[in-house]
Order: C-alpha cells, then sequence, then structure tokens
C-alpha cells in the first residue's frame, strides 16, 4: 500500500503543477489540433474524406502531441532541479517512474478526448460506433507511448540536445505500438466488400498492445534507476 501511496503521490504532484498553469495540456492540444486542421484541408474533398487515412491522422497527432508533453514534463523537473530531490526523497525508484509515467497518461488521455471528436467533426469517421474496442485501444496505446517515452526522457535528461534526440531515439521503439494503434483504430471502421468494421482484427491489435505493454513495462521497471542514476 505504501508504494502505490507513493505512485499516487507523486502523479498527483505533476498533476497539480500541470492543472494550475496548463502549460503541458495546451501546448499538446495546441499543436494536435493544428494537425488535424492542416490534415482536414489536404484530405476533406467535396465528396468526403478518404476513409483509410483517419486512423494514421489520429495517431500521427496523439505522437506528436505525446512527444512534445514528455519534453516538457521532464524539463521541469531539470529546470526545478527537482529530479534530484525525487532521488533523495524516501520512495523507490519505481515508484518515481510508475507516478511520472501514470501523470504523462493522463496528459495525453486528455488530449486525445479533444482529438478523437475533433477527427469526428472533421473527417465524419464513424469512431464512436465501437466505443469501448476504441478506449481500450487509446488507454492501451497510451500507457505503453508514456512508459517507453518516461525512459527515454529520462535518460536524456542532462543532455543537451534532448529535443532532438529524443524523437531520434523513441519513434523507432514506438513504430510497433503506433502500427498496432492504428490498425486497431482502422479495425473498427466500416471497411471491405461488407462495409462493416473488423472487429476480429481489433481484438488481435489489443492483445499486440496488451503484450507490448507488459513486456516494455518490465524492461522500465529494469533499467529506469540505472538510466537516472548515470
Amino acid at each position: 500500500m505504501e508504494f502505490v501511496r507513493n505512485v499516487a503521490t507523486l502523479a498527483w504532484k505533476d498533476l497539480r503543477v500541470e492543472f494550475r498553469n496548463r502549460e503541458i495540456l495546451y501546448t499538446m492540444a495546441f499543436f494536435a489540433v493544428m494537425v488535424l486542421l492542416i490534415f482536414s484541408f489536404a484530405f476533406v474533398r467535396e465528396d468526403g474524406t478518404v476513409g483509410d487515412v483517419v486512423p494514421g491522422m489520429v495517431w500521427v497527432a496523439v505522437a506528436f502531441a505525446g512527444t512534445l508533453g514528455l519534453s516538457r514534463a521532464f524539463d521541469r523537473e531539470r529546470e526545478s532541479e527537482t529530479m534530484r530531490g525525487l532521488l533523495l526523497a524516501p520512495a523507490s525508484r519505481t515508484a518515481i517512474f510508475l507516478g511520472k509515467a501514470l501523470s504523462i497518461a493522463v496528459f495525453m488521455l486528455l488530449v486525445e478526448m479533444v482529438i478523437v471528436p475533433l477527427v469526428v467533426l472533421l473527417f465524419g469517421a464513424p469512431l464512436f460506433d465501437h466505443p469501448v474496442i476504441l478506449v481500450l485501444t487509446l488507454i492501451l496505446a497510451t500507457l505503453g507511448f508514456a512508459v517507453v517515452g518516461s525512459v527515454f526522457a529520462a535518460m536524456l535528461l542532462r543532455v543537451r540536445s534532448r529535443d532532438v534526440l529524443l524523437p531520434v531515439v523513441l519513434y523507432p521503439i514506438l513504430v510497433p505500438l503506433l502500427i498496432a494503434g492504428t490498425k486497431a483504430t482502422a479495425s473498427i471502421l466500416p471497411g471491405g466488400p461488407a462495409g462493416v468494421a473488423d472487429l476480429e482484427s481489433a481484438y488481435f491489435w489489443l492483445r499486440f498492445l496488451l503484450v507490448y505493454d507488459a513486456i516494455f513495462l518490465v524492461v522500465a521497471l529494469w533499467t529506469f534507476e540505472s538510466l537516472v542514476i548515470e
């Protein structure tokens, strides 16, 4: 129970700081909306939009917004020297990592609550036809993004060119996750000869995301302490 309390306290600390100024949320949401608006002008035509590109638009916006949030969340710890204080606190490094990852996941989920309805509005995509699968896809992919991203953001915390290096080292690891998120989202849209959603494929990609999250959570917990010490 003490471990869970430490994780919740650290996550709540980040959330309280953010809800005071909303800097990260506003930046992430603004960037994601701008990406979707540009896509809307590029793909929406008089006869509608190209349905196959809608899932890709969602996850491009999520990936870029999430990267901005990761970078800024750890910049706060560096600028205020609070990461050193967290490492000296009477809490395990695992709790520190999970608290940071959980807060970043919450930030991303809040932004996704803006992205998904906006995609439905701009592109007329029936994403809400299968809300349970959509929500599970967003949650699993967001948790995986937050876990992997927190490891690399912490690793690059003291690197001068971290804003440039973070996407370079992060995206190759996230490619399977983004592909799975895109495929799962595409599977709930009407398609194929019958014009119906492919729920079997959606369940497959959900299982893939679950396995991905489990593997990288174990790896992250194993490597986080040594990375932040270095």
